[in-house]
């Protein structure tokens, strides 16, 4: 197994995250050496110079947290967070579409936004949370189609996050043609290493420090 940190997208996506935060954040994900920080698009630029002349790389999440606006918008958030140095990009599905059945709507959706992106790693966040079992089979299927690098399980503001059940799910629609991120709730490294034996490549966690130590945290992502 690879070192636990290099699993990790340090995060921080709260509405009242501010610029003192996310410095915290990247010398954070700095000292100890996570693969990445994940934050709100608006920030991109600030982590880019933070993270100047490390191997830490930037990841911005598009359409967050609901997934439910134009396809239009998330291309231009992505356009705009790509500019500002984002090396990878968390897009959310349009849960609603899925769930109306519209299954071409979704796949172009997040079609449109690997299209301005070929060369970027792209993760399509599923909000496992509001979907029954045959709909995250659904969503997996349609990920993959549309050329997601991963497949996501949660934003970490929905009902709920990660479930070790959720994520042997997207596994058993293809087990080597995409990665698999699991986030929201995994705060201690018990968790952490459940998730990586079941075959997780990254975790998405406000509670990187916490995992790596082997505590527990307190935090809500």
């Amino acid at each position: 197994m690879k070192p636990l940190n290099t699993y990790i997208d340090h995060t921080l996506l709260k509405a009242t995250a501010t610029k003192n935060d996310i410095i915290t954040l990247c010398d954070e994900a700095k000292a100890h050496q996570f693969f990445s920080v994940c934050v709100n698009s608006c920030y991109v630029k600030l982590a880019k110079q933070q993270l100047k002349n490390t191997t830490v790389k930037v990841c911005s999440v598009i359409g967050f947290p609901l997934g439910a606006m134009s396809t239009d918008a998330k291309v231009a958030e992505t356009k705009a967070a790509l500019k500002d140095g984002a090396d990878e990009i968390d897009m959310v599905i349009n849960v609603g579409l899925l769930k109306s059945k519209e299954f071409d709507a979704v796949w172009k959706d997040i079609e449109a936004v690997k299209a301005i992106m070929p060369n970027n790693v792209l993760k399509v966040i599923l909000e496992t949370c509001y979907l029954e079992e045959v709909e995250i089979i659904k969503a997996s299927e349609l990920a993959i189609q549309s050329g997601a690098n991963f497949i996501k399980t949660s934003t970490g503001f929905g009902t709920g996050g990660a479930t070790i059940n959720d994520v042997k799910l997207m596994k058993s629609v293809c087990k080597s043609c995409v990665k698999i991120k699991a986030s929201g709730g995994i705060k201690d490294k018990k968790t952490a290493l459940e998730y990586i034996n079941l075959g997780v490549e990254r975790l998405g966690t406000s509670s990187g420090i916490a995992i790596i130590n082997d505590e527990t945290s307190n935090s809500n992502y």
